[in-house]
């Protein structure tokens, strides 16, 4: 029972306190003041942080939206840096190929043969080939046959070794089964040079041990073996070996050519006798009878 009251007595206290502050502030009008002032700060404590708080949302979002763009910004940089490398490394490209191929539109083929280029569109070279050979964009169709010499600008690169219609293979002078006759440029020491495979130097076979042959002398095709014409580079002479039990030589030397970096070649090709030239040459032997029998009378 004791509680109740307790609590009745709060209740009459607390409406008779709130009566009289209540009647005190229709008098004064001091409560309304105080509630004025006191509301405005405490709104102001909870608004600040929501303001900071979405100040920081605002500036984040802000630099947010602007890297993404200067992301997209950069990556169009980007593409367009890497397409122009591309079409420099292109323009360079071309621009050498045309230099190589003014060099070669520039090459005078020995007396009676003629020449046409063509480009090497795969290599296969290495341990793992069985032969060393490259093939390039000509084939019978453009009129190539097998067994032709092919050269570079700095030497001889090898012979056709077969023919397709539109493609070729050419059995580089590297290859174990390559031979050329060949005949120094300063001693006339002639010998036969082969091949030994990838990445080995050329053998110069048959060279007298009495012959005069000198490292660094540049080796020349004979034109002994009917395949390529005389007097092309070949090779340079890179050691020479004199041997007690042998009567050759043993000579080693290094093609003139890169073989790994070929990218246009000559195909060269005997040009066909004229008929006018073969008149000709069937007249001077007939004119020096007539000559010869004027002379007995």
């Amino acid at each position: 029972m004791k509680k109740p009251k307790k609590i009745a007595v709060v209740i009459v206290a607390g409406l008779f306190v709130y009566l009289s502050m209540y009647t005190w502030n229709l008098r004064t009008g001091h409560l309304d003041a105080l509630s004025s002032y006191t509301g405005l700060d405490i709104s102001g404590l909870i608004l600040r942080p929501g303001i900071w708080a979405s100040d920081k949302v605002v500036n984040f979002w802000d630099r947010y939206i602007y890297l993404v763009g200067l992301k997209q910004e950069n990556d169009v940089l980007i593409e367009q840096a890497a397409e122009l490398k591309r079409a420099n490394m292109l323009i360079s490209a071309k621009a050498r190929s045309a230099s190589r191929l003014e060099r070669l539109l520039d090459f005078v083929p020995p007396t009676d043969w003629g020449f046409s280029g063509a480009h090497v569109i795969a290599h296969r070279m290495g341990p793992a080939g069985s032969l060393a050979t490259v093939s390039v964009d000509k084939g019978s169709a453009a009129g190539v046959e097998d067994d032709m010499p092919v050269v570079s600008l700095d030497g001889v690169v090898g012979r056709v070794l077969n023919t397709g219609a539109t493609v070729s293979s050419i059995l580089l002078l590297t290859d174990s089964n390559s031979r050329i006759a060949v005949i120094g440029d300063l001693n006339r020491s002639p010998g036969m040079l082969s091949g030994q495979g990838y990445g080995e130097p050329l053998l110069l076979r048959f060279v007298n041990l009495n012959a005069v042959i000198d490292a660094g002398e540049m080796l020349l095709s004979s034109g002994l073996s009917g395949i390529y014409p005389k007097g092309l580079p070949v090779a340079r002479v890179t050691k020479v070996q004199r041997s007690d039990i042998s009567l050759f030589l043993t000579i080693q030397a290094e093609p003139l050519v890169d073989m790994a970096g070929l990218e246009e070649l000559l195909l060269l090709k005997r040009e066909p006798v004229l008929p006018s030239a073969q008149t000709e040459a069937d007249k001077a032997p007939a004119d020096e009878e007539v000559a010869a029998g004027a002379l007995d009378q």
